[in-house]
């Protein structure tokens, strides 16, 4: 672990002026608080967070940053408080470690209608303070460094989530070398075999042509020469799964796959630039279609550079980056550029972005997605690099996914212009609405008064935006069909469940799954956009998990073998929720719930707190849980009650009336479960009883233990 000294000592090569005091300060407490705790290789907790600060020293980033680093965990994993963060360290750094813990919280490896809602959280997280996302992708890639010592089923998932959200990220906000590495150590852990297949096919290539890269660096340096230009040359093979990706999209083995090297020429000035790639091209023929000019027309997140590519010595292609030394700076590190400090100072780089304009910039579009396809689609389009641009016939660039048709043209460039299509022109020449459109056409669409969506376009289209706008087109067309078809099929399937398919059964079920109302729900129904079992799981879940039995005496991880607990009768926490132990002499440990308002007495006795957290698997149904309901006052309406608990596995064991009156009761029921989500689902099933006014667990601070 890399100790203090020598972490103050990297951030000192860039930032003199550093606020050592505090380094040593964070230092001391995250050590403090993460004591006792070890990584699943077996080193200290601690060793991680140092690391990840250690990663954000090579992008050169402030102070707080630094910090926040080494703090990022304490919040979610020990004893530390955002107040006692906050009253150390300031409100900016507290801010920041909370930004990281609700970032590590968010489960973004769920299915598509859950991630939607997972993006719209992350890029909220980000647009606080882009830093938070800076310590997260530092954390990620540490973690994905070392995942070996995780579990096999736990790397996977681990390296799905790292190669769908993370990577793509990084290569977002302009950090293209991170993206590259958390590629490849993804790579490693999802595709072993074809990646040492590369890497075998590298040796053997290697040993065939000898050092490729030297050769062709020297090519180059000499044509530099000859020209009069100074520059830097640098050569590298690409990673092995920027490799596999190339051989699965062009469906070539390694051996007819050419461009497998990358070089990078570093310039004085922006004028240089432009004459490396004239020496360049005058000596070797460039590939058609492979250059892009990025200094004429920056990205977004303000990255530069000129890309092409070009047949080098013995036909074998070759990609080369023509920027200044500026430009490479942000290049490497991205958006990240705008908290670079050199010499104690903010680097001063004309070529930075001010990351809240990167932002706005990038959630403009979101913020109009009205349903996930389409919020979606933004997000890749966003975030992923597989684009063609074409051009409107006034000049000005349309962004699309690549594979895209004149129809999802139309689409992004107003709905009512794609509901009206009738046929488009590319290039001057009529095509047909399935055609898929390439870099650099200029595309006109043809429109006619009375032209409405036909329900083949939903399989043309490949845009979330053109999917969604068709869909709802159709579906207010042939709205009332579909909500009369849908209520039919609602009632079968309710009946089929011995329940009735309420209006308040419809409307939980609408507002558990994201929908607008029960009407909507119903003409999703109809539509076969959503299906009635999707609708009843809703309402009432199956309740059975896998996993091993928890012994219910040792359904706590933490205590030492002759401790024993009780749950806290004023908060009673439950498997699921994050809790917090207190000693009590003669009476063991007391479990609360981590926002008990009883835990505001112990504030200053800080050894009778213990570090603990529920047993992972299935718990045994003995965990009691106060209700409060308000119920309609008529016959029956309590007994139905009991079965629907009864229905969803649950046992009552005690019942109070806390009041009577002629049109409704108020009673507190005490039922028996096993954890929080058994708990959510049996208030989401009795939330969806028309007998039901209102439900909602029950806390008394003045029940002690």
């Amino acid at each position: 672990m890399i100790d203090v000294d020598d972490l103050i000592e990297l951030v000192l090569n860039y930032n003199p002026r550093t606020n050592e005091e505090l380094i040593r300060e964070a230092y001391a407490y995250g050590r403090a608080m993460h004591e006792g705790q070890f990584r699943h290789s077996g080193e200290a907790y601690f060793s991680h967070p140092v690391a990840v600060a250690a990663i954000l020293t090579e992008q050169r980033l402030d102070d707080a940053t630094i910090v926040t680093a080494l703090l990022h965990d304490t919040i979610e994993d020990t004893r530390s408080t955002f107040e006692e963060v906050e009253e150390k360290f300031g409100t900016e750094i507290a801010e920041l470690v909370d930004g990281v813990t609700k970032l590590t919280n968010l489960q973004l490896n769920s299915t598509e209608t859950r991630q939607a809602e997972n993006f719209r959280k992350l890029f909220m997280a980000m647009s606080k303070d882009l830093r938070v996302i800076l310590v997260k992708l530092a954390d990620r890639l540490h973690n994905m460094r070392t995942i070996r010592s995780m579990k096999p089923e736990k790397q996977v998932g681990k390296a799905r989530e790292t190669m769908d959200i993370y990577a793509p990220l990084a290569g977002r906000m302009g950090m293209q070398w991170m993206r590259d590495e958390l590629e490849d150590l993804a790579f490693r852990v999802l595709n072993p075999e074809a990646r040492n297949s590369i890497m075998r096919r590298f040796i053997t290539l290697q040993r065939e042509t000898g050092d490729v890269i030297h050769k062709i660096t020297n090519d180059i340096r000499q044509e530099l020469e000859k020209a009069g230009i100074e520059a830097d040359v640098f050569g590298r093979a690409k990673k092995p799964y920027s490799i596999w990706r190339k051989m699965e999209e062009k469906e070539q083995g390694f051996s007819r796959l050419s461009d497998i090297y990358g070089f990078r020429i570093i310039t004085r000035d922006e004028a240089d630039c432009y004459r490396v790639l004239g020496a360049i091209h005058q000596r070797w023929r460039a590939v058609p279609g492979r250059f892009k000019d990025y200094i004429s027309q920056p990205k977004s997140n303000g990255y530069r550079s000129i890309h092409t590519t070009v047949s080098g010595r013995d036909g074998k292609r070759v990609e080369v980056q023509i920027r200044t030394r500026q430009m490479h700076e942000v290049a490497e590190v991205g958006v990240a550029a705008h908290w670079s400090y050199r010499d104690g100072v903010r680097a001063e780089n004309p070529f930075a972005v001010d990351p809240a304009k990167w932002l706005a910039a990038l959630t403009e579009r979101f913020e109009t997605a009205e349903d996930h396809d389409e919020f979606l689609e933004h997000v890749k389009l966003e975030m992923y690099a597989d684009q063609v641009f074409c051009f409107t016939p006034k000049g000005d660039v349309v962004k699309l996914p690549r594979g895209a048709t004149p129809l999802d043209y139309a689409y992004a460039i107003h709905t009512r212009i794609g509901d009206s299509c009738v046929g488009a022109r590319v290039d001057g020449i009529r095509v047909p609405l399935w055609t898929r459109l390439k870099n650099g056409q200029s595309v006109e669409i043809i429109t006619a008064e009375g032209q409405t969506p036909q329900s083949s376009w939903v399989d043309i289209v490949v845009t979330g935006r053109a999917k969604a706008a068709i869909r709802r087109r159709l579906r207010e067309e042939d709205r009332e069909r579909f909500i009369k078809l849908g209520r039919e099929l609602a009632r079968v399937a309710f009946d089929h469940i011995g329940k009735r398919a309420t209006d308040k059964a419809l409307a939980t079920a609408a507002k558990q799954l994201g929908v607008k109302g029960a009407e909507e729900l119903l003409s999703l129904l109809g539509s076969a956009e959503l299906s009635a079992s999707e609708v009843i799981e809703a309402l009432y879940p199956e309740l059975a998990k896998g996993g091993d039995e928890v012994d219910s005496e040792r359904a706590v991880v933490g205590l030492t073998p002759d401790q024993t607990f009780k749950r806290a009768a004023c908060c009673q926490p439950i498997p699921g929720e994050r809790i917090v132990g207190i000693t009590y002499r003669g009476q063991g440990v007391v479990l609360h719930a981590i926002d008990c308002e009883a835990l505001a007495e112990f504030e200053d006795q800080s050894r009778r707190w213990v570090d603990l957290q529920w047993h992972s698997g299935k718990h045994a149904p003995v965990n009691t849980v106060s209700m409060e309901l308000t119920i309609r006052n008529d016959a029956g309406v309590l007994g139905r009650i009991c079965t629907l608990i009864g229905e969803q596995h649950a046992n009552i064991s005690d019942l109070h009336f806390l009041d009577r009156k002629p049109d409704f009761f108020r009673l507190i029921l005490d039922v028996d479960l096993r954890d929080i989500e058994h708990l959510h689902a049996i208030m989401l099933a009795l939330e969806a009883e028309s007998d039901v006014a209102s439900v909602d667990r029950y806390r008394d601070i003045g029940r002690r233990p």
